[in-house]
């Protein structure tokens, strides 16, 4: 069979190509961005997007017409025209974003909504697992998604060592060992010439509860217990910078996101001292020479990643040793992130696409040719070209209180003697200009509770929020600003509902 193509000179620039062959229609191809964002302008598959929250591809549906949230929580309380949430939510105890999902995957209310637009729904979501995959395969929902024993066994932070070992994507100095006590530590350590200044991880779990820090016998006392009987990596410890970076793995080549700072353990905005709490985006991020040795870093682990199957989105942490200018794989998170939000936004995201809309690409029904180097290039020099910062706000204290009364969600301005306004209703971030202007999106509010590590809500600004010194003093104010907004009540005893993840 052979290809008809219309001829160039007739060809609208505006729309991909269809090609025909003899028996009948065959798959779209698209050539280049132009082509490509035309399809999503033109998209007639209907997209959901799951969560406790529309938080991390909020602002996508900007791009692809067809596209919606479905989430547990109602930021906007009805006002968002792309948000989904079932009005009937008993109170059930969650324990987990996956829990979360499947729950909502389930409800009538939400099946009524998906059931009213035509065509195969494509579903994506942060977490997922095995129950996840069976109820879309009964609903006949298409979860666009790498298989999940795929993702689970990635997750594995001895895992993601190993294949960034076979890439040429080397972690810090470190040995993969099981270990008992700390005697066999320290001499697996000695042994290895990683010295007695020690940074253990265990394969699984937040990097803020799973990475463990000893330097003597009393830290082993301390924390042992949480690392015996696992087969761990023990890592030489450094004067390190984290850096966070999403890449798409895509059956043209790794298309590598902005690099950007992370903010971790600030008592203001986490109770937990390893706790993630935000980001920042800027150009001085990381140096030229650094930004090259992670991109190549990050393109020869999604390569890795390609031979075992995967495809699509995932992030990296990567750190950079500040004393040798080395530059280390240090997580993969084989998934959506918690920095996708930044990521979307970028000058480089308008220049080409949203970071998300490759990874949509690759479980859309086309073909497709793009141009993974020049892409590269385009987003090395703009993905960092403006400020952006983000502020995940839980609740620190270790009191229970009932909201009263939470702010809105929108966008509100700082004002001289740091109250907050609030100034308008906004569907997301994308307008932000001034960095006295934020935008805040409420997670928990009236009839929900405070309490240690409750998600009250995220904080999107056009400024830094982190200098080495510490927080900025325009983020302290921010942090302020929305607390002072919140009104409850305090209680006697626990929440009757344990907390329910709604930001990751």
């Amino acid at each position: 069979m052979s290809d008809v193509h219309v001829p160039p000179s007739v060809t609208s620039p505006d729309l991909p190509e269809v090609r025909e062959e003899s028996d009948g229609p065959v798959r779209r191809h698209l050539h280049g961005i132009p082509d490509i964002r035309g399809f999503f302008r033109t998209n007639t598959a209907p997209v959901y997007f799951f969560g406790p929250t529309a938080f991390n591809l909020l602002g996508i549906d900007r791009w692809v017409r067809n596209f919606h949230y479905v989430a547990y929580y109602d930021s906007w309380d009805g006002a968002h025209p792309r948000v989904f949430s079932p009005r009937n939510k008993p109170l059930v105890e969650f324990d987990s974003g996956e829990a979360i999902n499947n729950y909502l995957l389930r409800d009538p209310e939400v099946q009524a909504f998906i059931g009213a637009r035509p065509g195969r729904p494509k579903v994506a979501m942060v977490f997922f697992n095995e129950e996840t995959e069976r109820i879309c395969e009964e609903l006949g929902y298409e979860l666009i998604l790498p298989p999940d024993t795929l993702r689970r066994r990635l997750d594995s932070k001895i895992v993601t060592t190993e294949l960034g070992n076979e890439a040429g994507a080397a972690s810090v100095p470190n040995v993969l060992v099981e270990v008992d006590s700390w005697h066999t530590l320290v001499r697996v350590a000695t042994d290895a010439g990683l010295g007695t200044d020690l940074v253990v991880q265990t394969p699984y779990g937040d990097s803020g509860k799973t990475t463990f820090f000893l330097t003597s016998e009393t830290d082993w006392d301390r924390y042992g217990a949480e690392i015996t009987g696992q087969h761990s990596k023990v890592m030489k410890r450094i004067n390190n910078e984290a850096i966070a970076v999403e890449a798409v793995l895509t059956r043209q080549g790794t298309i590598v996101g902005p690099f950007m700072t992370d903010l971790t353990g600030y008592p203001e905005l986490t109770p937990y001292p390893g706790g993630w709490c935000g980001n920042d985006l800027f150009p001085e991020a990381v140096t030229p020479e650094h930004q090259a040795k992670a991109v190549d870093l990050v393109r020869r682990l999604g390569d890795r990643l390609g031979g075992e199957g995967y495809r699509g989105f995932f992030e990296v942490d990567v750190l950079i040793d500040v004393d040798s200018d080395e530059v280390y794989l240090g997580e993969l998170n084989p998934r959506i992130s918690g920095v996708s939000s930044l990521t979307n936004v970028t000058a480089g995201a308008y220049a080409d696409l949203p970071l998300f809309l490759f990874h949509l690409l690759e479980y859309m029904d086309v073909d497709y040719d793009l141009d993974v180097e020049e892409i590269n290039e385009r987003w090395r020099e703009l993905g960092g070209a403006d400020a952006w910062s983000q502020l995940i706000m839980k609740e620190p204290r270790h009191t229970v209180e009932r909201i009263v009364s939470a702010p809105r969600t929108g966008t509100y301005r700082l004002e001289p003697d740091g109250s907050m306004r609030f100034m308008r209703e906004s569907h997301d971030w994308h307008k932000l200009e001034d960095p006295d202007e934020c935008f805040f999106m409420r997670v928990y509010g009236a009839g929900d509770y405070r309490f240690k590590g409750a998600d009250l809500g995220v904080l999107v600004a056009r400024d830094r929020m982190q200098t080495p010194d510490g927080l900025t003093d325009r983020a302290g104010r921010y942090i302020e600003g929305i607390r002072a907004l919140y009104v409850s009540e305090p209680l006697a005893g626990e929440p009757p509902v344990v907390a329910r993840p709604a930001v990751k």
